[in-house]
């Protein structure tokens, strides 16, 4: 298992229990697949840099996460096909 950061953005224009839903089934996601997450940080609502779908502001998120390739995989397949999530970056920790 490897050491992983993951940030997403999720959009700003849906309500807030919206949100919280789509970061735990984001959570869950990781966990289901026996991934540890070390720390979950909501970093706020922030400005894009250019608009992403017609979206100007987005709620960012950081996880730190120990977990197995094929969990990471999952996360990234899910969060390509969900509309909720604006953009998506997973970086490998280096040992």
């Amino acid at each position: 298992m490897n050491k992983y950061e993951i940030m997403f953005i999720v959009r700003a224009d849906i309500d807030e229990e919206t949100q919280k839903k789509t970061v735990k089934t984001f959570e869950k996601v990781l966990t289901d697949m026996k991934s540890k997450i070390e720390s979950n940080k909501d970093m706020g609502q922030k400005k894009l840099a250019y608009p992403i779908n017609k979206q100007v502001r987005g709620n960012y998120y950081l996880f730190n996460v120990v977990a197995t390739a094929e969990a990471v995989k999952e996360f990234d397949r899910k969060a390509k096909i969900d509309e909720n999530i604006l953009r998506h970056i997973i970086i490998r920790e280096e040992e």
